[in-house]
């Protein structure tokens, strides 16, 4: 007997009720409530990760290997599998003792976007395959243009985070220097001799995506120069201007500066107002990279360091960052929206040029073709959290990273290099009276490594001058600074179990 959520077709009998559509609503409805159960067990979870090795969870994910599995099996099975290999094992960002990486918990509104979204599956490419998405994305893009005081012509487009942003900033830069001042059309004919001595100049603590990007768009590493930066590991504009005179000696072609809102070992900002005084003097473009810092917009400690803004001609920010988004969530803006034209085409089939005035199609501002509606889950932030709830848990991070400062500094068996300047502290385990710089670097790097296989704590490690270094990168608002004194004692701990171990050994 088949049901009426079934059909036949030839020999086999499909589950139509596996799809979601008019008769389908109480199955959804079931099985969203039977996944969120395995969520709120996942929120509830006593440490950040399960210690599980690699090989053990590796034997685990294999023996659920879909390329084993003859049959389908029922949905209860299913969530009870990917509990025993997924959620048992996997990362808990929203735990106080997760403090590596730029990876926030998440706002419930945000979830309820994002179930939304996922659920309609709007494709936001053209107007026929999103109408009101459309509107809402675009309704998102210029309030955040609006609150980064980007000029009227400004528009944006939501992207996949900081890299594609940044490849799209420089992409935007590259084509349209060589087409204003060189006439050079790269969109029809491609890159020449002439576009190959283009180069661009950044923070030697910029995001590693300048590289990759000068390297896609067939610029190559050598493209970057990295300008050296002050104590506070801010780019030095006085090192800025004589690299662009080193560059113009050498017979280059200064294109790009890259400014950097917030980077990611320091959270350092670079002098807006100053670097665009210089690519205006040499006609060069000027990128803010603001993926970690341009949501701190929204509060009163650090609003100030991103004025200058308005100079951009470029900007990248991330939501999935510093706004409690669920990945991914991110957004790149041009000042002006007319020079979208060097990443736009038509399609006859999805957008043809004839209809161009009569829909607004947002594929026009974006290198992708397919995208989710992203937006949804932001514009749910807004209405139901607000933009001061979000600015005052940034406060609330960069307060923690205060106090993460003043716990460092107060014990001999840390040496930290630097003040916060957003909610990152770079800082290093050392022994008063062993100065040999191999052996700490590997003693730093044992402790990060025992910590995360303990599933106690989680934190990152960067390098700083050759040398390696802890960091703590705090997005949470419910991290307390008693948790961060715990971290430390952990590490503390660690280091001379570690030290002990080799004494004896």
């Amino acid at each position: 007997m088949i049901s009426a959520s079934e059909v036949v077709l030839g020999t086999k009998t499909l589950p139509l009720e596996h799809l979601l559509h008019n008769d389908s609503n109480t199955h959804y409805k079931e099985s969203i409530r039977k996944a969120i159960d395995y969520i709120v067990q996942f929120a509830q979870k006593d440490a950040f990760y399960s210690g599980i090795q690699k090989e053990a969870l590796t034997e685990k994910v294999n023996i659920s290997s879909i390329l084993r599995q003859s049959a389908p099996v029922s949905l209860e099975e299913a969530l009870e599998e990917i509990k025993n290999i997924y959620l048992d094992h996997t990362i808990a960002f929203h735990h106080p003792t997760y403090l590596a990486h730029l990876n926030c918990p998440v706002l419930i509104p945000a979830l309820v976007g994002e179930l939304l979204a996922s659920a309609v599956n709007t494709a936001v490419e053209t107007w026929d395959q999103s109408t009101s998405a459309t509107l809402i994305e675009q309704e998102i893009i210029d309030w955040i243009a609006g609150a980064l005081q980007l000029p009227q012509t400004a528009d944006g487009v939501f992207t996949s985070g900081g890299t594609q942003s940044n490849l799209m900033g420089l992409l935007v830069a590259r084509d349209h220097i060589a087409f204003s001042q060189y006439g050079i059309n790269i969109k029809k004919n491609g890159i020449n001799e002439t576009v190959s001595k283009f180069r661009i100049f950044c923070s030697e603590k910029a995001h590693f995506s300048i590289l990759k990007n000068a390297a896609i768009l067939g610029l190559g590493y050598h493209s970057v120069v990295p300008v050296s930066c002050n104590d506070r590991f801010e780019m030095d504009p006085v090192a800025l201007e004589a690299a662009i005179e080193q560059t113009l000696a050498a017979g280059q072609i200064p294109m790009a500066v890259v400014a950097t809102l917030g980077t990611t070992d320091f959270g350092s900002f670079d002098p807006l107002e100053e670097l665009a005084i210089l690519a205006k003097r040499y006609d060069m473009w000027l990128h803010a990279d603001c993926a970690y810092g341009g949501c701190y917009i929204l509060t009163n400690t650090h609003k100030h360091l991103l004025e200058g803004l308005q100079y951009a001609d470029s900007v990248t920010i991330d939501f999935h960052k510093t706004l409690f988004q669920p990945l991914s969530s991110g957004a790149f803006l041009l000042a002006d929206k007319k020079l979208f034209r060097y990443v736009s085409h038509f399609a006859d089939y999805l957008n043809p040029v004839e209809s161009k005035d009569e829909y607004p199609n947002l594929i026009v501002k974006s290198i992708q073709t397919t995208r989710r509606f992203d937006a949804l889950k932001l514009w749910f932030t807004l209405k139901v959290t607000g933009k001061e709830a979000i600015g005052a848990f940034l406060e609330e991070v960069h307060h923690r990273t205060w106090d993460a400062y003043r716990l460092l500094v107060s014990k001999d068996c840390f040496e930290v290099i630097h003040e916060p300047a957003l909610s990152t502290i770079v800082f290093r385990y050392i022994i008063p009276d062993l100065e040999e710089d191999s052996m700490l670097d590997s003693l730093n790097l044992d402790i990060k490594k025992h910590l995360f296989e303990s599933g106690k704590a989680s934190v990152a490690s960067t390098k700083v001058n050759g040398k390696v270094y802890l960091k703590f990168t705090l997005l949470n608002p419910k991290t307390t600074a008693e948790d961060i004194e715990h971290v430390l004692e952990l590490i503390r701990q660690q280091g001379e179990t570690i030290l002990m171990k080799n004494r004896t050994a």
